[in-house]
Formats: structure tokens, sequence, C-alpha cells
């Protein structure tokens, strides 16, 4: 038997996560990049429990945000590297909300924190795939008329430009949670 809850986060609950957001970002100043990915990667790979499928599906969109950064083709712009690396930066903290350790509620902070900054990179995270998508098409045509880099670098740059867009458009009014980066 499956059973639903749903819940609604207020204008105050998401002040709240921008909070912790925003203490797990100073705590996470002294680390580096390298440091910050590592965590994140831990979080989303060593969990060998059995979790409700809420969290295991945002844990997976966090092994997404840490590949936008490690991948070298995609060459993520500097302002989109430095607002995921400070999404990141909340799954550097031993302390967060729920500690980890308690059976099924553990990890239920961190897939809120995930769906929220998964929102506010919504853009990004869907350019990053559709630029994955693209790549693995490209590769199966082998077109000897474009070198690899040559094709990649167009599209690379069409993606990125669409990211830009897409931020000044969000910075113009829309209302989001990235006021945490």
């Amino acid at each position: 038997m499956a059973f639903e809850v749903t819940f609604e986060l207020k204008e105050s609950d998401l002040d709240h996560f921008r909070d912790v957001m925003r203490k797990a970002q100073d705590g996470a100043e002294k680390l580096s990049e390298q440091e910050i990915l590592a965590n994140a990667k831990k979080l989303s790979q060593s969990i060998n429990v059995e979790l409700p499928l809420f969290v295991s599906e945002r844990l997976q969109k966090l092994e997404t945000l840490v590949s936008m950064i490690e991948d070298s083709e995609w060459q993520i712009p500097e302002e989109a590297k430095t607002d995921v690396l400070s999404a990141l930066a909340y799954f550097s903290d031993p302390e967060d909300l729920v500690p980890d350790h308690i059976p099924v509620l553990g990890f239920l902070d961190d897939a809120i924190m995930i769906e929220l900054v998964v929102a506010e990179l919504k853009e990004d995270i869907n350019a990053f795939i559709d630029f994955c998508a693209y790549r693995e098409r490209e590769e199966a045509r082998r077109d000897t008329s474009v070198t690899r880099d040559e094709w990649l670098d167009a599209k690379r740059r069409e993606l990125h430009s669409r990211m830009r867009n897409k931020r000044r458009g969000l910075h113009r009014g829309g209302s989001s949670f990235r006021s945490i980066f």
C-alpha cells in the first residue's frame, strides 16, 4: 500500500530554507571546489539504505548537478558554475536540518533542498541535459565534415546563450528561490 504526503512551502518556509542554505554556504567557504563536489558525490553514492522514492529521485538530480561541473566538454559558464557550487555547498554540512542517520526521514531535508535548488537551476540543468543528448546523437552520426570540437562548440555556445537569456529574465522579476545565490 502506498501512502502519499503532500505539503506546501510558504514564503516563510522558503525563508527558512534560504537561511539554512546561506549558513551552509558560509560554512563551505573554506572548502575547495573538489571538496564540495566530493561531499555531494558522497551523499548521492554512499547511501546503502532503501530510501523513499521521493528521496532517491532527488539524490539522482544531485548527481546531475555534479556532472554539470565535472563535464569538461560542457564548459559551464562561470556564473552558472558559481550557482551550482553554492547549491552543492549545503550537502557539505554534516549538521543539516535532519541528521542523515535517522532512518527514512534523515534525507528528507536534503531531498527538499535538492528540489528547491533544481527548480532554481532548471534552465541551466535543461541546457546541460540538451547538450548531453546532442553530444550522444552527434557521436552516432559520424559526420566527418566537421570536427567533434566544432560541433560541440557550436551547440555549447547556443545553449550557454539560452541560459544567459533565461537568467536575465529571472532576474527581471521572476519569483524564485535564486536569492540564495
